[in-house]
């Protein structure tokens, strides 16, 4: 039985991140999963590496498109590897067989009579590489917020209007298709509402695959992209079945319109087949926010791996996040679920059980079956059901709670059973016992190995090899794993602990500080330039005669003829108001920054700008190439109040 899936084909307009890592994190879990079903599996990624966005991005950092995306898709692939996620197939979309197969899906739409030339006047996004319907110049772009462009070129176009009914047919066929329920419900909504043609090409755009015949024209990103999944696989065959169509596609929930959508009609326009099932994960926020280059608050995957093992990582985002939703990361919730569930959890029972095992049986694991605990073995045969149906449904979260609820079942049973005080008695009985509730304890460490194995691979791995097992992991089928498959007479091997604690603020204090090389690091590989540096130091005495004060802005208006500044009355807690003028127009509306606090330089020389004496100066931070935000004290503080 073939099972063929893929992460989205990432855009290589930034280097890779933890949010990347999630993906293909889970994606990594459903190819070992279904492996242990029998399945025959191929995991597919790659990098979109196309679009005006890519463009712009190479000629910023003076590297030509191909040197640009060449150094972005090996950083991806390096990751990858780093991290134990290598895909089967990875392809580029730079790659000529990739063009030929994108080529081709043209020329049948066209023959079709799905596709024809136009022209288009209107707003487009370059961040998201979407046409908009709203035609007002610089109307904001509906997923991202930003400002669209007007642009007016020849195209060709999809008639995507005339698959309205046949896509909300799928959906009504097909259930499952689009999971979970609330991007189906949204993807059912938005299709209903009507369906526009589709631009698919660009004629302003060089760097793309051309069209055949009319090579001015390259095609859009999407209708270049999403062919990716069947690029990577053309003519593959697994066990005499073709690998195409995708029986998943495991994307995050900003881009499910396009793959739910326009991917499927690209698809019957064609008349190839459509993939078997899409899934759309929710975001990743840091401190509530998402995560995103343009906020900088990204993560990245491998600075977490140095201190704590990408197990954790892997664990913590399955555990932690309901998949599908969008789920919270620190470094300190990372270090605190480490602790808890894998140190004090299952490393303890592990750590716990075998050594037990080599103290009082000599390492050698005993026949406990005949006595071994009903309820426990109970409990045990439903929980393997219950996990493998949740993860059959990407209930990730869900199955390993179940799974840490067997564990501690077993926590309290050992305590309930005290082997320490068994071992000193005489009795025979209390001896049977004593096998008995070594061999509960153990053979719950192998079914929780096995089905961890998926999950942390390295440390399931770890501990099915300390328990003594012969047949290699890998091997193990979930429809045959059982309660009492543990073989009596088997040799233990404690080691190592597989999860040693962690302190929290020395373990996220070095994340932090890897994580600031790491970023370093990889914007020097793009040709960043560092943040500045102060050129010139400075005495106490120079920087005490510098006075900051906390202000209050009482009142914001524009400055007439000038874009880019704003007159605000400030409260200084100095008994009258004071006028300063701010170059923050282009990132702030008046009427949001009054009653706002913020930093002011107060004893700074009044200067007179478009007219007005500006007594004093605003405080605020301008990252590179961005809009300048305002330094405001983190607690409520008296206007007045000067920084120290």
């Amino acid at each position: 039985m073939k099972y063929y899936l893929t992460t989205p084909i990432y855009y290589v307009n930034a280097a890779p991140h933890i949010g990347h890592a999630y993906t293909t994190f889970a994606a990594d879990l459903i190819r070992r999963f279904k492996r242990m079903q029998g399945y025959t599996v191929v995991l597919t990624s790659g990098t979109d590496e196309h679009g005006q966005k890519v463009e712009k991005a190479a000629r910023a950092q003076g590297k030509s498109p191909k040197e640009f995306t060449d150094l972005i898709s090996a950083e991806f692939r390096r990751t990858w590897e780093k991290l134990g996620i290598m895909p089967d197939r990875f392809r580029r979309t730079t790659d000529p067989r990739h063009h030929r197969m994108v080529q081709e899906l043209f020329r049948r739409c066209k023959a079709n009579g799905y596709v024809y030339k136009g022209s288009y006047t209107g707003q487009y996004c370059t961040s998201c590489e979407l046409y908009v319907t709203e035609n007002e110049p610089g109307a904001p772009c509906p997923d991202c917020g930003r400002p669209t462009e007007t642009v007016t070129e020849e195209n060709y176009f999809f008639k995507l209007s005339e698959f309205q009914d046949r896509l909300l047919e799928l959906y009504e066929r097909n259930p499952d298709f689009i999971l979970p329920e609330t991007r189906r419900n949204e993807v059912i909504a938005f299709v209903r509402q009507g369906l526009n043609d589709l631009s698919i090409t660009r004629t302003s755009l060089k760097w793309g695959i051309p069209v055949p015949g009319e090579e001015k024209h390259v095609f859009y990103v999407w209708f270049d992209a999403l062919m990716t999944y069947m690029s990577a696989v053309e003519g593959e065959k697994v066990d005499g079945e073709d690998l195409w169509p995708a029986d998943l596609h495991l994307i995050g929930k900003e881009i499910v319109r396009f793959h739910a959508i326009y991917w499927p009609a690209f698809l019957m326009a064609a008349d190839w087949p459509v993939p078997k099932q899409i899934f759309a994960h929710g975001w990743l926020l840091f401190q509530e926010d998402k995560m995103s280059k343009s906020k900088g608050n990204i993560v990245r995957a491998t600075p977490i791996q140095e201190v704590t093992g990408v197990d954790a990582l892997r664990f913590f985002l399955m555990r932690e996040i309901v998949f599908g939703q969008d789920g919270n990361f620190s470094y300190e919730a990372l270090v605190n679920r480490y602790n808890s569930d894998l140190a004090n959890g299952l490393g303890n029972l592990a750590s716990r059980t075998l050594s037990m095992i080599e103290q009082y049986r000599g390492g050698v694991v005993p026949d406990g079956r005949e006595g071994a605990d009903p309820q426990i073995a109970a409990q045990a045969g439903r929980t393997v059901a219950a996990y493998v149906a949740h993860f059959d449904r990407f209930e990730f979260s869900r199955g390993l709670e179940l799974l840490w609820s067997l564990l501690g079942a077993v926590d309290k049973y050992l305590v309930e059973q005290a082997p320490w005080k068994l071992i000193k008695s005489e009795s025979a009985e209390d001896q049977k016992r004593l096998d008995a509730t070594l061999y509960t304890a153990a053979e719950v460490l192998r079914l929780a190995a096995a089905l961890l194995a998926p999950v942390i691979p390295d440390s399931a791995a770890k501990i099915w090899s300390q328990l003594g097992m012969r047949e290699p992991l890998e091997s193990v089928r979930l429809q045959k794993l059982a309660w009492g498959q543990l073989e009596p007479g088997q040799k233990v091997h404690r080691g190592e602990p597989v999860f040693p604690r962690i302190k929290v603020d020395e373990a996220t204090a070095k994340m932090r500080e890897l994580e600031i090389q790491e970023t370093a690091r990889q914007n020097a590989l793009l040709g960043k330039k560092p943040e500045a540096e102060a050129s010139e130091t400075i005495s106490i005495d120079d920087f005490s005669k510098v006075e900051l004060r906390v202000a209050e802005v009482v009142n914001a208006e524009r400055v007439k003829g000038a874009d880019k500044l704003l007159k605000l009355t400030m409260d200084a807690g100095e008994g009258r108001p004071r006028t300063l003028v701010a170059g923050i127009a282009e990132a702030y509306e008046p009427e949001e920054l009054i009653g706002k606090k913020v930093v002011i330089v107060a004893n700074l020389q009044p200067r007179k700008l478009r007219g007005i004496v500006s007594e004093g100066m605003v405080v605020a931070a301008t990252p590179e190439k961005g809009k300048p935000v305002l330094v405001s004290p983190m607690a409520d503080v008296p206007v007045g109040t000067r920084l120290t």
